[in-house]
Parts: structure tokens; sequence; C-alpha cells
């Protein structure tokens, strides 16, 4: 069976929110919806359009209704419904300034996940303390992320490139699923599907191509490009293990787990004794616990934990 066409997948979804608005949000009718927008991904993104114009509708039906000296006058007055009913030439036209237009900042508390859609049917999972800026344009899908680290699963529109910003580095892909981690310097690119192109805006010979299983790591003042690494098995679900709350560790030192650590989570970890900062680690941990990492990680490196409410402090020896 071929996939259904978006304008099929768009006109469903404004029938799902007339019958919501006209039925009520009822708990059988809410799970049959969960279930059509669980079958194919750009349906989330559909239902959003819709409910986004739907919206556009209601306050354009009020705005165009009769003052009240005018109730007794003959004449038709526009419903929601009424527009509604118009036909797919007025859902396309509104969708398309509505997605001209629409703009929104998505960020992450320290220690906060969240998974969520795109207009466009995309989805991203936005790691903690990120914050990126999405913008949907008619020929142009615009991600900036200022700061933290997000992966995309990018909904094929060769006429729409799906660019990501970060500072001065760039990534652009057209349907495929990407990590993008912002550094001080530039920025880390993981692949998990397709084919990517990163680039340092204004270098040009800088443009790196990316496939699945490799990853790549641009500095914002390079010049040419970047040296694509091709991850051991396993390497890229590793350090995407966050997207499930995990933080895996496979020979990072003691010092770089703490990091990772505290990337996470409020209450910090602290190194009490240096020599223990080049000891390496190997384990699978998960990333709201940074005592019980602390506590496994004296284990086996024979040394103490010291807990407070503000930090977890790992060094000194036994006794």
């Amino acid at each position: 069976m071929s996939p259904e066409s978006a304008e099929t997948i768009d006109q469903a979804a404004y029938a799902w929110v007339a019958r919501l608005d006209r039925e009520g949000a009822s708990p059988d009718l809410v799970s049959e919806l969960d279930a059509w927008l669980a079958d194919d991904p750009r349906r989330r993104g559909a239902y959003l359009r819709a409910e986004a114009i739907w919206t556009k509708l209601d306050r354009a039906a009020l705005a165009v209704s009769a003052p009240p000296e005018a109730e007794a006058r003959p004449g038709p007055r526009l419903s929601r419904r009424g527009l509604i009913g118009a036909g797919a030439a007025l859902a396309a036209g509104l969708a398309g300034v509505w997605v001209v237009s629409r703009s929104q900042v998505l960020a992450t508390a320290v220690g906060e996940r969240r998974h969520l859609p795109l207009a466009d049917g995309s989805t991203v999972d936005v790691n903690t303390a990120s914050r990126l800026q999405v913008t949907m344009q008619r020929h142009l899908r615009r991600i900036r992320l200022a700061a933290g680290e997000a992966w995309f699963q990018v909904e094929k529109d060769a006429a729409r490139p799906f660019v990501v910003e970060a500072g001065r580095v760039r990534v652009q892909a057209v349907g495929t699923a990407f990590a993008v981690r912002r550094l001080e310097d530039g920025a880390e690119v993981y692949v998990t599907e397709g084919v990517v192109e990163s680039w340092v805006a204004d270098q040009p010979a800088s443009r790196t191509r990316i496939a699945a299983g490799q990853s790549v790591r641009m500095t914002e003042a390079a010049t040419a490009p970047g040296v694509v690494l091709r991850a051991p098995a396993g390497e890229i679900d590793r350090k995407l293990a966050w997207r499930s709350g995990r933080i895996e560790f496979d020979g990072e030192t003691l010092a770089e787990a703490i990091a990772d650590f505290n990337r996470y989570n409020a209450r910090k970890l602290r190194l009490g004794a240096p020599d223990l900062a080049g000891r390496r680690l190997q384990g699978v941990f998960r990333s709201d616990d940074p005592e019980g990492f602390a506590r496994s990680a004296a284990v086996v490196l024979g040394s103490s934990v010291t807990p407070s409410p503000s930090e977890i402090v790992i060094g000194g020896p036994h006794g």
C-alpha cells in the first residue's frame, strides 16, 4: 500500500479537529485520535497545524460577525464551521500563512528532557539545559541551537531543507536522523540515519558529508572539511543514551564522567582526590542519580563518597 499523501493527511487532521470541537474530547474519541496519530509520524504535525488553523478560523469568525445593531438585517454570517467547510483551498491557504510565520522557542531546564513534534511532521528530542528556536518558512525549516543538544528525526521535504544552526556551524538534511551538540567553539554532529552535510557559515570549503554511523566535530574557525569519524558499533547509540535517561561510559575518565553527570543535575559531583581524575570507567547509569554513580565509582576506585545536600564529593581512601 502506498503511503498517504500530505494532502490526505492534512484533510484528515482538519476533520479530527472539527470532530473534537463538535463532539468533545471524550476518552473514547481521544483514544481513537491517539491511535490515528501513532500510525504515521507526519500526522502529529498535520494535527498541530489544523489546530492552529481552527483557532485562526474561530478568531476570523468573531472578527467578521455582524455588530449587534445589524443582527436584524438579512445576510450570511460567517462561522468557523462555515469557513472550514469552504474547501481545501481555504485550508491550504491558511496553512501556508501559518507555516510561513510559525516560530517557537523550545527550552529545557537542568535534568529535563523533552520529545516534541514539529509542525512539518519532524520530531525533536531536546536534552538537558538546551535552548533552540524553530522557524518553519515556506522554503526553509530552520533551527537555531543556542545551547545544549538535540536529536532530530526529519520529515522528508526536498523543497524545504532542514537546517540546524549552532553558532556559525550549519547542519543540513532533507529526510534523516541526527544529533547536534553545541560546543563553545563549534558543534558535534552524530548521524543515526541517512546523510547530512555540515559546514561553517561563509566557508564553503568546509562543507563535510556525514553518513549514518559517522560523527564529526566542526569548529567555527574551520576553513576545510571536518574530520569524519566512523563510530564503532553501538558508539552513537551510547552517545545518545540520554534520550532514555541514561549515561553510558566505555573508557571515559572519572573527570569526564563527572562533567557529564553535572550537565544533568543541580546537585553536583566534585572530585576530592585529583589523582583519580584520569582513572577510566565503564557502566550504564541513570542520568538523574549522581549519588548512585558516585558510590559505584568509589567501590571500583577504592575511594570514599561524601554526600551533602548541595554536592557529592568523590575521593579519599576508605577509612
